[in-house]
Formats: C-alpha cells, structure tokens, sequence
C-alpha cells in the first residue's frame, strides 16, 4: 500500500495553524496538510501532499493514519466528496469503495472536528485561484467579468458547482448535476441511450458522462455493431481511441466529447454561467488535445438562438492536480470559524 511521494514541504507557519484537506473520489483520494497563507489570492498553502489508491485501503480512516504517521495531530480536517452529507456526519454516495462518517474517523484518526464538503464545491472555490498556466482554453474570449462560474468535472461520476461572486465574499452552489436524464441528439445517441434503457429506468447524464459512463458508451457501440468489448477499462478506451488502435474505442470517445459539449451548454444556460466554465479534473486532462479537435465546441454552441449567448462563455479545462484539496482548504478557511 503505497502512495505517491508528497510535494516537498515549506516550513511551517507558527501563526497559522495547519489542519488536513482531503479530497475523496472514487478512485484515488488526495490528502494535504495545509494552513493559511496570508495571500488574498491564493489564500492556501500546501505544506505536505499525497495521492492514494482507495482499493489498497479499508477507509479514510487508514488513509488518514498512514499520511500523518507518528506526526501531531492537528485538531481540524475538512474532506470533500461527491455525495450528500447527512446532519450525523455519514456521506450518501454511490461512488465510494467504503462507507464515510466523519464521527468515525475523528474517533479512529484523533482529530477534534472533521468537515465533509461536496467535492465540486470545494473544488469551485479553487476556481478562481487558477492561473492562466493551469488551464487549455476551448471556446469562448480570453477572460469573463466576475459573474457565476461553473465548475465541471466528469470523473467516477460527474460533478458540478456554481461559484457565485457577493459583496460579501463568494458563494458556492453544490449541485447534482450529474443525475438528470440524458438528453441525446443524434440517431446513434439515441441508439445508445435505447441500448441502456434496457438495464435502467432512467438513464442519468453521469451513465454516459463519466469513467464508468465511457464504458458504457464502448459496451452499447460495441452491442450496436454486434462486436463483442475487448477492452475493459476506460483508461484502456480512451488510450485505444487516441492512439486510432481501435474503430469502436475512438467512436466512443467521440460520443462522450459530442455529448459533454452538448451537456456543458446546457448547463451553462440553466446556471447562467457568464463568468465562465471550468472542466476540471478526472478523465479530461487526459484527453485535452483530443478534446479540443472533436465536436465538442460545435455540440456546445449548437443551442439556436443562445450559441450567441454561449460564445460569450470562456470555457476551459483545469489542469490543476491538487484542486479539489486547495478547495476543500479553501472552504474550511472561510467557513469553519464563521
């Protein structure tokens, strides 16, 4: 059970006191130490990180333990996931290897007070702490005025925030973004979401816009075309698609990129997202140059009359590894001793 080596570390501050940011996914959960920097717009400093596998661990709790070893313990942890935090501290969430209740682990780890935050709500408060470096710009002008921004990801299940500038400091609309019906628009999206319609009810835009959504979208393609799957992960998928190893693979791919640019200009309507859009994380760093070459722009401003409306959005990808973690410590820093 191992873990990536952790970011070299600054000295800590002796006014500042450090408390833990996790952020959990489904697959990988990233863990800092981190405080106040004193620095208004980068209001957080990493001063210790690692990157786990959640498979080689029983919970959060062994996670938690291992990072900080025989150091002290501070007294306060914030942890971003996906899912729904219930008034007793357990999560609600159908993409996480192990339950969570943050009374467990202050219990099993030593820590005085753990905070669960909605994971694309921690990571919207890093938003806009995102330099021009971090990101490959799609669509849209160069920069928007400060006005709501979304903040995108489709990851082990796709999440989704808006970030909401105030006089009063920003604030951050968790959503379920990921859990209204798909909406398909050509005859093979059709075909596919007929194909799903078989084994579910409801076919939510998170079946198809996601890790496990990508491997929907190649299963259905391939019973379509009556091949049988011969590629079993979506890493595999999306790998087979960019290298042209694979016909059924690269089709996949491009449905998922027609169907997230579609899906991003809906949202971006609904949400009124004239800051911007920010597609951050999971399985979209990896495939950022394609991406950019698909219908991704075009199925986004393919809305009528509001393509012009939505060409006036700046949409780009994060490439910020450590976002969700900064964002978790971001949210702590304003809202834990309000």
């Amino acid at each position: 059970m191992t873990a990536s080596h952790p970011a070299p570390a600054h000295v800590l501050s002796r006014v500042a006191p450090s408390f833990l940011a996790a952020d959990v996914g489904g697959t990988h959960v990233r863990v800092a130490r981190a405080q106040a920097s004193g620095d208004e717009a980068h209001p957080v400093q990493l001063l210790e990180y690692r990157k786990y596998r959640n498979a080689d661990y029983a919970g959060l709790s062994a996670i938690l333990t291992d990072f900080l070893g025989d150091s002290a313990r501070p007294s306060q942890c914030v942890v971003a996931t996906a899912g729904f935090a219930r008034e007793d501290g357990t999560v609600i969430t159908a993409n996480l290897p192990w339950p969570l209740s943050a009374r467990q682990v202050e219990a099993e780890v030593g820590l005085q007070h753990v905070h669960i935050v909605n994971d694309f709500e921690a990571v919207a408060y890093a938003a806009a702490q995102v330099d021009a470096s971090g990101v490959l710009h799609l669509c849209g002008p160069e920069t928007a005025p400060r006005c709501p921004t979304l903040v995108v990801g489709p990851g082990t299940g796709l999440g989704a925030a808006l970030w909401i500038p105030t006089p009063h400091g920003p604030v951050v609309l968790p959503t379920e973004a990921g859990q209204p019906t798909l909406a398909a628009s050509t005859e093979l999206e059709m075909a596919i979401v007929r194909h799903m319609q078989r084994d579910r009810a409801h076919v939510s835009i998170e079946h198809a816009l996601s890790g496990p959504g990508l491997m929907n979208l190649y299963h259905a393609i391939c019973a379509l075309q009556g091949q049988t799957p011969v590629l079993a992960s979506p890493d595999a998928v999306t790998a087979a698609a960019m290298a042209g190893t694979d016909a059924l693979a690269r089709q996949a791919l491009d449905v998922f990129c027609g169907l997230l640019g579609s899906t991003i200009g809906d949202m971006a309507l609904f949400y009124g997202a004239q800051g911007g859009v920010y597609l951050a994380g999971g399985i979209l760093p990896q495939i950022r140059e394609y991406l950019h070459a698909s219908t991704f722009v075009e199925r986004y401003l393919q809305k009528g009359p509001m393509g012009e409306a939505l060409a006036r959005i700046p949409v780009k990808v994060v490439e910020h590894g450590q976002l969700g973690v900064i964002g978790a410590a971001s949210w702590f820093l304003l809202h834990a001793n309000a």
